[in-house]
């Protein structure tokens, strides 16, 4: 638990951001989604979301309920190893969501002692998918009844985990895996932010067959820190 003025500093860094949210989301196009995440409850870490109809998600959505290839959970490691609390910034990067190229940014915010505790993310789609499906729909015969596409609701977070388990071990390869593959499994799990999450670490060492002790081994080992050779069990 943080120290007493590390909350207060929190928390008005979070109250300004959603006041700031709130002002831009009422002049933003609705093809923008502004998010806020608070990262010290990532199972419910949505504090703050404008045009939450691009991704689903709402206040109390999970951290990994984020489009593919989000490299915010990158900025979120490297924050965590960079000295100083300035913010770590991503600007303009691809994502995919629902089959949809976004363009995303994200930047991560630092108490005064360095720790990253809250994650500001923009999405953007410029697609013109929407606009092309309403003038498809102008086309209609009167009559033809129009389905109105609603937003799914957001994943429960085991499912989300064990997507991420599931997407980390396809890409290393199934089967018999050898420890450089586990690895390499391991490395795409943190990159999809599964180890931030509760029971994350257990999940992965469960579906590669190691103690959580190797997988701590294998993410020390991704950092470049020294390490003893992790034994696979």
């Amino acid at each position: 638990m943080p120290a007493p003025h590390l909350l207060r500093e929190r928390e008005l860094v979070l109250a300004t951001l959603k006041a700031a949210i709130a002002a831009i989301g009422s002049v933003a196009g609705r093809n923008m989604e502004i998010l806020l995440h608070d990262l010290e409850q990532p199972e419910q870490s949505v504090v703050a979301i404008v045009n939450g109809h691009l991704s689903g998600r709402v206040v109390g959505s999970p951290i990994l309920a984020a489009p593919e290839q989000d490299q915010g959970f990158k900025a979120l490691m490297r924050a965590g190893q960079k000295h100083g609390c300035e913010p770590v910034v991503l600007p303009d990067y691809p994502t995919t969501l629902k089959g949809r190229t976004l363009r995303s940014a994200t930047a991560i915010l630092r108490d005064s002692e360095g720790q990253p505790f809250a994650s500001l993310c923009v999405n953007v789609d410029n697609s013109g998918l929407d606009a092309a499906l309403e003038f498809l729909q102008q086309l209609q015969p009167v009559g033809v009844s129009q389905v109105s596409s609603v937003p799914d609701e957001p994943a429960d977070m085991t499912v989300l985990m064990a997507e991420i388990i599931d997407n980390a071990l396809n890409s290393a390869g199934h089967g018999r895996m050898n420890k450089q593959a586990k690895v390499e499994a391991v490395r795409v799990m943190q990159e999809r932010g599964l180890f931030i999450v509760k029971g994350g670490v257990e999940k992965a060492a469960a579906a590669l067959g190691v103690t959580r002790y190797t997988v701590y081994n294998y993410l020390e080992q991704l950092r470049g820190e020294p390490t003893a050779a992790a034994r696979d069990d």
